[in-house]
């Protein structure tokens, strides 16, 4: 708005000079390219990193399987170092030794993590694992990927906004400096003479 209403102000103001009309149509510019420029980019960035994590979520829900294992021994109580795979909440876990049979009918024992506040050999929980009944972590969901999609397009958008912005103060700045110099010259001219009785200035 303050680059309209300066366009408006100073359209036929005799004191108006050229750098600064340049200066309220850069201004006006870069407004319409945050304002129509940056959300289209914001929307063409989400929209592809959405497609992109939808395709990896269902890639992982096609080679990711939930088994149920059986806790063999308990291991460690202390709890393991933070996993940002395992849901929050404050549930309890422990870190035990389990058997499980993978998808293609072989037993596997290993080390796992079990969602378990006091394991005792025999519990049955729920892991998941590859084709090979390997562990592997939780397969993301769609409501997450389409979390980090909009965070994408809103961080695009923004930092589009930003490089507009920026844009804009060095076009302002490189004018200023023009400005600046060509009044350094004017000045060197009429300086010398200024105030004195007969000079032309």
């Amino acid at each position: 708005m303050r680059a309209i209403s300066g366009l408006w102000r100073w359209r036929h103001n005799p004191l108006c000079r050229r750098t600064d009309l340049a200066e309220a149509w850069t201004a006006l510019a870069a407004l319409l390219l945050m304002a129509l420029a940056a959300p289209l980019i914001g929307r063409l960035v989400g929209g592809a990193a959405q497609d992109a994590l939808q395709q990896s979520v269902r890639a992982q829900h096609k080679a990711r399987h939930v088994v149920t294992a059986t806790v063999v021994r308990a291991l460690d109580p202390s709890p393991p170092d933070a996993d940002p795979e395992l849901p929050g909440g404050g549930e309890p876990y422990s870190r035990v030794v389990a058997h499980w049979t993978a998808q293609d009918g072989t037993a596997r024992n290993g080390t796992v993590t079990a969602r378990l506040k006091d394991p005792r050999p025999g519990d049955r929980f729920r892991i998941w694992t590859d084709r090979q009944g390997r562990t592997v972590a939780r397969p993301l969901d769609t409501a997450t990927a389409t979390t980090h999609a909009v965070l994408a397009g809103i961080g695009a958008a923004l930092v589009a906004a930003g490089l507009i912005e920026g844009g804009r103060r060095l076009i302002v700045r490189q004018m200023v400096r023009g400005r600046y110099a060509r009044l350094d010259k004017a000045w060197e001219r009429a300086g010398p003479d200024w105030g004195r009785t007969g000079a032309d200035s």
